[in-house]
């Protein structure tokens, strides 16, 4: 790996400790970017050198584009790793590291911005023979989204073209609901990413979230890691990953991997992505959902089910350096769980709950990993998202899994901040979930539960 030796980490948390391991790995050094209520964080701890770059707020620090480039290139910078989340799948990031000379860890802005947009991501999917959910996505006005809805039929979804993470995402079960959920929709996806275009698709009430993991190289190669079943989520946020997916017949997963290999070698793809779909249980068929042009949160399941370090891989590709891996050189061997722990009280709505960590003794043992940026004595900052650890658990199977799951996070000693170990627990001891007969709507069913929510105040630590 001789194009860059040194790399500037534009993000924070527990994937800026991860990036700054694998660099060390390949013998790299690194600069994280820290705003000023980071500056003492396990990553600038970590790290060759850290700089300040802005205030706590991250519209003035982790998303200023400008001041970003800034910090890299007066630390003499040669790479830039920009995580997930903040400015990950940002365009103009890629784009301004183009301009300056740096090398962007992950495809180019043209890649971004056409996979970014979910219009133009699934009019791609369609052009490389990927199936997509009915739906229309020229919606200009409510009339259009009326005929739409009438045209694919209820229930539907709207979406934001430029969204993600279920903001400016309505479900409308009926036609005297659009026009509220039309509104909603806009108003979310304007507030959120300064443009409210919205699409339209059937909404699937039994889905499940199924993702494959691709490589990419600038010499045409791509391969696929298998994949990983996210259906458990709350409001479209994940809450536990796993892999491989044990509820999709083996034909269709194999449909899955190959589809999500055509579409990245359609466009090129340089780089780690995942390329998701939504499987419909009733139909038994799966649907393209949008491609994430980043490493993603839940990369250590596909990393302990491979002995792949994506990480690592994603910094020889941007090198410039061919896959060193084929595809009959990837298998999945056993099953594996990551859990989010977030700092949150379930049993109050989720409510955050930022403070310092008072008691951190991690579960440890074979089969265990915890990725995370926290330690006894750190104090969890309100200004950003909740997760504090990933906690990933392998087993010989998936039952084998979720046991060997549960006893880590009973050997869990978190205390200082409410945190999400109590609900994560009550789940798995749910049938369905070890049943494995869940959708990606039903956590919201299982919250409604007058026992299950007995279960969350009696469990709260």
């Amino acid at each position: 790996m001789t194009k860059f030796k040194r790399v500037f980490i534009a993000n924070r948390g527990e994937i800026a400790v991860r990036v700054i391991k694998a660099c060390e790995e390949a013998g790299l050094e690194t600069v994280v970017g820290v705003s000023e209520a980071d500056t003492d964080s396990l990553a600038a701890k970590l790290a060759t050198r850290a700089v300040c770059i802005g205030p706590a707020p991250s519209g003035a620090s982790y998303l200023d584009i400008d001041t970003v480039i800034t910090a890299a290139l007066g630390t003499g910078c040669e790479a830039l790793h920009p995580g997930y989340g903040f400015l990950a799948e940002n365009a103009d990031l890629s784009a301004a590291c183009a301009e300056h000379r740096i090398t962007f860890v992950g495809p180019d802005a043209e890649t971004i911005r056409s996979l970014g947009d979910k219009v133009s991501a699934r009019s791609l999917a369609e052009k490389a023979g990927v199936p997509v959910v009915p739906g229309r996505d020229d919606l200009s006005s409510f009339e259009d989204a009326l005929a739409a809805a009438e045209e694919t039929g209820f229930p539907v979804l709207l979406k934001a073209a430029k969204g993600g993470g279920g903001r400016g995402m309505q479900v409308v079960e009926e036609a005297g609901k659009l026009k509220s959920a039309y509104d909603t929709a806009k108003a979310e996806a304007r507030a959120a990413f300064g443009d409210d275009t919205l699409y339209m698709e059937r909404f699937v009430r039994l889905a499940r979230h199924v993702e494959v993991q691709v490589l990419g190289d600038r010499h045409g190669n791509v391969i696929h890691l298998g994949e990983r079943d996210c259906t458990l989520q709350r409001r479209h946020q994940k809450i536990l990953e796993e892999g491989p997916a044990t509820d999709v017949p083996a034909e269709r997963i194999e449909e899955m991997r190959a589809a999500a290999v055509d579409l990245a070698k359609s466009v090129g793809y340089e780089g780690a992505g995942t390329v998701e779909f939504i499987y419909d249980r009733e139909l038994g068929t799966f649907y393209f959902l949008e491609v994430n042009t980043r490493i993603q949160v839940e990369h250590p399941v596909t990393e302990m089910l491979t002995g792949v370090d994506l990480v690592l891989e994603q910094l020889r590709i941007a090198a410039g350096e061919t896959l060193s891996l084929r595809q009959e050189d990837i298998t999945l061997t056993g099953h594996v769980i990551e859990c989010r722990i977030n700092a949150e009280s379930a049993a109050e709505g989720f409510r955050p709950s930022p403070g310092e960590i008072t008691e951190w003794a991690v579960p440890e043992g074979e089969g265990i990993r915890l990725d995370t940026h926290c330690y006894k004595g750190y104090v969890v900052p309100p200004h950003y998202d909740s997760m504090l650890a990933k906690l990933i658990v392998s087993g010989a199977d998936r039952a084998d899994a979720i046991g060997r799951m549960r006893e880590a996070l009973a050997g869990f000693g978190l205390e200082g901040v409410d945190n999400t170990i109590p609900f994560l627990e009550a789940l798995l001891e749910r049938p369905e979930v070890q049943s494995d007969e869940i959708s990606t709507r039903w956590v919201e069913t299982v919250l409604e539960d007058p026992a299950f929510r007995e279960r969350l105040e009696g469990g709260r630590r």
